[in-house]
């Protein structure tokens, strides 16, 4: 990876806990090295990982601990039905 892409690159953490949430919110956001630091640590906690660089865009506009706009819901119901999904299948393993 080139240091012009580390430096590009972007990530966004979320949590959603339906007993004290009323919608999901940015837990992190980064750009270059704390994005790939947000990236690492996800997969040391066997977090899944979504690709949507639009999305992340739109979450790095969010503060820390900020509930997201309900207009992301529709979008981020999406990316958690795929983290179900994928703990569904690594349950059944």
């Amino acid at each position: 990876m080139t240091e012009q892409e580390r430096y590009r690159k972007r990530a966004a953490a979320l949590q959603y806990d339906t007993e004290t949430d009323v919608a999901p919110k940015v837990t992190a956001t980064g750009k270059g090295y704390v994005a790939e630091e947000i990236v690492e640590r996800a997969k040391q906690n066997k977090i899944p990982i979504q690709s949507d660089p639009s999305l992340v865009e739109l979450l790095s506009e969010l503060n820390i601990n900020e509930q997201i706009p309900e207009e992301l819901y529709q979008v981020v119901a999406e990316v958690f039905a795929y983290i179900y999904q994928v703990d569904q299948k690594a349950a059944k393993k």
